[in-house]
C-alpha cells in the first residue's frame, strides 16, 4: 500500500506542467541523440548535465532520466536500418532487425522495437515501484566471484548465436576477449598489446570496433557484389509501416522474456544492458521451435533484446535510488547530479525526499508513453532513409561512421582503427566467421577480467572461491551446460539416428 500511495504522490509531482515539460524534453533529446552513433546515454547525460545546475532538483533529475531511457529507444534505429549500432546494447538488434529491413519490413521492425521498449520499460518501472527493497537486498549478495560467473554465463551464450560452426564462433569470441585486453592493465599500470602506440594505452573504442565490423564491412560486401544493387523497395501504406497481428503474436513471449531478463540483470551493478540483451536473445532462441530462423529476420529475435535493453533502465535505477550504488556509467552520472543538488541517494531517499524518488518513478511511466507517442509516428520518416539510392546512402554512412569514431576521443587513430576493423569484419564474413561473438567478447572481456582478478585477490590466489559461493557455482554450472549443449544435441541426434536405422526384430 505504501508503494501505491507513493505512486499517487509521484504522479502529482510528475504531472506538474514544468516537470511534464522536462520529461518530454528529456525523452526527445534522448531519442534524437540516441540515433547518432558514438553518443550513448552516458555521453549525452554528461554533455547536458550543466544545463540542469540551476534547475529544481526534481525537474532536473526527471529530464536526465528521460534522456537516459530515451537514448535507449533511439539507439535501435540505426541498428535496424543501417546495421550501425549506436552503443553496445544495440549490437544484437542488428541480427534480426537489419534483416527485417532488408526484406522490405523496416517499418514493422521499428514498430516492434518501439512496442517492445514500451512494454519492457513499463514493466521495469512497475517492478521498480513495488519490488525495490527485496531485489536491492538480493543485488547486495553479488560480489566479484558472482560477477565473474555472470560474465562467463553471458559469454557461453555464443553457442546459441552460432550457426553450423561452433568452432568459428568460439574463435571469434576469443579474438574479442583479446581485443578487450589491449591498453593499460588496471592492476599493474603496464601497457598490454599496444605495440608502442600511445594512442592504444586507453584501449580500443567500442564505436570504432562495432561500426567497422558491422557497417563498414556491410558496405564493402555490397560494393563487391557483381550484380546490380537496387534501392530497397519499401511497401507503402500504414499497414506496412506497423507490425502485423501475426508478428505481434509471435513476440508474446519475447516481450515477457525481455522485460524480466532486462530488469533482473539491470539490478546487478556492473552487469549492464549489453549482457541483458544477449541473454534475452539467447533465451528466446533456446525456447523457439525454429531456432534456425534466428538471424534471418524473425520479429521475436528483435523484440527480446530491445525489451531487455529498456527494462534494464528500471533495474539499473533500483540500486542507485535505494542503496546509493550506481550500476553503470549512466547511473553514476545521475548519482553525481543528485549529489550536486544536495540529494543523497540511498535507503532514506524514499522517505526523506519523496518528491524526488516518487516523482522520478512516476515520470518514467509518463516518459514511456511519451516515447511511444513520439516514435510510432516517426516510423514512416525513418523508413525513408532506405529509399535513398545506395550510391548516396553509402557515402553518408561512411561519413557518419568516421565522425562518430573521431568524436569519441578526438583522435584520428580511432578513424584508422575503424577502417582496420571494417576490413576485418569484411574478411570474417567472407570466411564465414560470425561477428556478434567478437563484439560480445570485447564488451564483456574487461569486466570479466577485473572480476576474476578481484576474486583471486579476495582469496589470496585460491581459484576455488569461484565455486565455493552458491550463486557463482550455480552460474558456472549453467554456463557449462550451455557450452556443452551442442555436443549433447549431436549425441542425442546420433543415438536417435542409430536407433531408427537399427533392424527391428
Amino acid at each position: 500500500m505504501d508503494a501505491i500511495y507513493g505512486l499517487m504522490h509521484g504522479f502529482g509531482v510528475a504531472l506538474m506542467p514544468a516537470n511534464l515539460m522536462w520529461c518530454f524534453v528529456g525523452c526527445f533529446l534522448g531519442t534524437i541523440i540516441g540515433i547518432i552513433p558514438g553518443l550513448g546515454p552516458s555521453a549525452t547525460i554528461a554533455i547536458l548535465l550543466p544545463m540542469t545546475f540551476n534547475m529544481d532538483p526534481t525537474g532536473g533529475i526527471i529530464m536526465l532520466a528521460g534522456i537516459y531511457y530515451g537514448a535507449k529507444y533511439g539507439g535501435s534505429t540505426t541498428s535496424i536500418l543501417l546495421k550501425m549500432p549506436g552503443e553496445a546494447s544495440s549490437v544484437i538488434s542488428c541480427l534480426d532487425g537489419y534483416e527485417m529491413a532488408r526484406k522490405g519490413r523496416p517499418g514493422p521492425a521499428l514498430g516492434i522495437a518501439a512496442i517492445s521498449s514500451f512494454i519492457a520499460g513499463t514493466v521495469g518501472v512497475v517492478l521498480l515501484s513495488f519490488l525495490a527493497p527485496p531485489i536491492a537486498a538480493f543485488a547486495l549478495s553479488f560480489s566479484s566471484p558472482e560477477y565473474f560467473a555472470l560474465m562467463v554465463m553471458g559469454l557461453s551464450l555464443v553457442v546459441l548465436l552460432a550457426g553450423d560452426d561452433v568452432l568459428k564462433t568460439l574463435l571469434a569470441l576469443l579474438v574479442g576477449l583479446w581485443l578487450a585486453s589491449i591498453g593499460t592493465d588496471l592492476f599493474t599500470a603496464q601497457a598490454r598489446f599496444t605495440f608502442g602506440q600511445s594512442a592504444l594505452l586507453g584501449g580500443i573504442e567500442f564505436m570504432s570496433l562495432a561500426i567497422g565490423v558491422f557497417a563498414i564491412a556491410e558496405i564493402l560486401l555490397s560494393v563487391e557484389a557483381r550484380e546490380k544493387v537496387e534501392m530497397l523497395k519499401i511497401p507503402k501504406g500504414l499497414r506496412n509501416l506497423l507490425p502485423s497481428r501475426e508478428e505481434l503474436k509471435a513476440c508474446r513471449f519475447a516481450f515477457f522474456n525481455g522485460s524480466v531478463t532486462g530488469f533482473i540483470i539491470g539490478v546487478l551493478p556492473g552487469a549492464g544492458s549489453t549482457i541483458a540483451s544477449f541473454v534475452s536473445y539467447g533465451i528466446e532462441k533456446a525456447v523457439s521451435r525454429h531456432p534456425e530462423r534466428f538471424g534471418t529476420g524473425v520479429p521475436e529475435g528483435l523484440a527480446a533484446p530491445e525489451g531487455a535493453n529498456n527494462a534494464d533502465t528500471g533495474g539499473a535505477l533500483l540500486p542507485l535510488l535505494t542503496l546509493g550504488i550506481p550500476g553503470g556509467s549512466s547511473t553514476a552520472i545521475l548519482m553525481s547530479a543528485l549529489i550536486l543538488w544536495g540529494v543523497k541517494p540511498g535507503p532514506l531517499l524514499m522517505t526523506q525526499q519523496p518528491d524526488i524518488f516518487w516523482g522520478l518513478v512516476a515520470s518514467m511511466y509518463v516518459g514511456n508513453i511519451a516515447l511511444l507517442i513520439m516514435n510510432l509516428p516517426l516510423i514512416g520518416v525513418f523508413t525513408h532513409i532506405l529509399r535513398i539510392p545506395l550510391y548516396v546512402l553509402y557515402p553518408i554512412i561512411l561519413g557518419v561512421a568516421i565522425v562518430g569514431a573521431y568524436s569519441v576521443s578526438g583522435n584520428m587513430v580511432d578513424v584508422g582503427i575503424l577502417v582496420g576493423f571494417g576490413l576485418m569484419g569484411y574478411g570474417m564474413q567472407k570466411l564465414g566467421f560470425p561477428t556478434s561473438p567478437l563484439i560480445l567478447g570485447f564488451v564483456l572481456g574487461d569486466a570479466m577480467e577485473r572480476a576474476l582478478r578481484q576474486s583471486l585477490s579476495m582469496s589470496n590466489g585460491d581459484p576455488t572461491i569461484l565455486v565455493a559461493r552458491p550463486i557463482s557455482a550455480v552460474l558456472l554450472v549453467m554456463a557449462a551446460v550451455i557450452l556443452l549443449s551442442p555436443l549433447l544435441r549431436r549425441a542425442f541426434a546420433k543415438r536417435n539416428l542409430a536407433a531408427a536405422s537399427a533392424p527391428h526384430s
